[in-house]
């Protein structure tokens, strides 16, 4: 008996350093893509191109993340989970090495171009690896607890981040990533199954999960929310110092703020997961949509500014979760042939809108000004409401169905 319970201690011990090392997993991509956003100006001036021309950098990393993700988690399905993990973390350190390194700005695209070609890939394979070894009931909070790990890099790394660039140098951002990249390796070599049972089949099969208007609908609600939130995001360091009027000093606890209540919305949205949280969606973005056409009014008030930020910073990060588990449960059910393509739609969509949203602000900053990109971000706001509300018409149909079949 003792035994037994011993063993299931290990167990439990392992699945802890597990969860520890997907999160972990999370921090470092998420470091990498959105520590850019910290240390735009500092670039802008060593390279000698205009903010918005850097800003670019995140719409190229974007789209490259959200185009070429699909294939690469298509075509490696048909090889061991494991082994694919380890290579595309190797070619993720090289290309982040590369950024760290790179002599001119051409470069920096390059190796952006190489990290974001691998990115989508991992963090799909990390959440397959999760989707395996979490027990059912603890599957939400995993999910809602990796997400974070997305919200933590931008609590400590990109407030880290920014004051490593304008202390040393941002070259050192991307150096010290690599390091947190190699320790990662090293863990997941250590703590995950090297074989996991997996279902193999062709591209089309695979493919078919996207004739399924649960999920095409539930695609695009990903990337208007994404567009949603990097309307405005993109440019918070000059919206936070240029628009609301805070000083550079103050950069690093205010983005901390916000970063901290991405935590507090990713843990939140673990919660709407266990209880039918995309019937809640729709009332969550009538309420974002309001926040942003009123954030413009408040650039005068910088300190009611600076809260309705941070609200939104919780609220457009409520959906991740149950759309996570809302993509597994499909899959798992009706298409387990697509389920790490289906375990990537969220990350891909995710920079889909995260593209559309950066292009749209680069493209309309130097006309509309930093303070007034909420407005861009509010239609994507109400675009988001709209299909959120067809999302729940599709499963209430498709449910409906299911009832009269049986």
């Amino acid at each position: 008996m003792l035994e037994e319970l011993t063993g299931e201690e290990r167990k439990m011990n392992k699945y802890r350093l597990q969860v520890t090392v997907f999160v972990l997993v999370a921090f470092m991509l998420g470091c990498n893509e959105f520590m850019v956003v910290g240390v735009l100006s500092d670039i802008a001036r060593q390279f000698s191109v205009s903010i918005a021309t850097v800003g670019y950098l995140v719409t190229v990393f974007a789209t490259v993340y959200a185009v070429s993700t699909p294939f690469i988690t298509v075509y490696t399905s048909q090889y061991n989970r494991f082994k694919t993990l380890m290579v595309l973390m190797a070619v993720f350190l090289i290309g982040n090495t590369f950024s760290g390194f790179a002599p001119n700005y051409l470069s920096l695209i390059v190796s952006r171009v190489i990290t974001a070609s691998v990115s989508g890939a991992i963090i799909s394979l990390i959440m397959t690896f999760a989707s395996t070894i979490a027990p059912r009931n603890k599957r939400a909070g995993l999910v809602s607890w990796i997400y974070s790990g997305f919200s933590i890099a931008s609590v400590i790394g990109v407030p880290i981040g920014t004051t490593i660039s304008t202390s040393y140098g941002w070259r050192y951002t991307f150096i010290i990533i690599s390091v947190v990249s190699i320790i990662t390796y090293a863990l997941l070599f250590w703590l995950l199954p090297h074989t996991v049972p997996q279902v193999k089949s062709t591209m089309i099969k695979q493919l078919t999960l996207m004739k399924d208007s649960r999920i095409y609908v539930s695609v695009v609600l990903v990337l208007l929310s994404a567009a949603t939130l990097y309307s405005y995001y993109t440019y918070i360091r000059p919206l936070l110092t240029d628009s609301l009027g805070f000083g550079i000093h103050n950069l690093n606890w205010l983005l901390f703020l916000i970063g901290i209540m991405n935590i507090v919305g990713n843990q939140l949205s673990g919660r709407l997961a266990d209880h039918q949280g995309l019937k809640a969606i729709p009332l969550i973005y009538i309420s974002v949509a309001i926040l942003l056409f009123v954030f413009p009014f408040t650039l005068t008030l910088k300190w009611l500014g600076l809260i309705i930020l941070m609200v939104l910073s919780t609220m457009n990060t409520l959906l991740s979760a149950p759309l996570q588990i809302h993509f597994l449960s499909v899959a798992e059910r009706d298409y387990p042939q697509s389920l790490v393509l289906a375990s990537s739609l969220s990350s891909i969509f995710f920079n889909f809108g995260i593209s559309l949203g950066s292009a749209t602000a680069s493209a309309s900053v130097d006309f509309t000004g930093v303070g007034k990109l909420a407005y861009i971000s509010a239609m994507y706001a109400l675009g988001t409401l709209a299909f959120a509300l067809l999302l729940n018409l599709v499963i209430k149909r498709h449910m409906a169905r299911g009832t009269s079949h049986e």
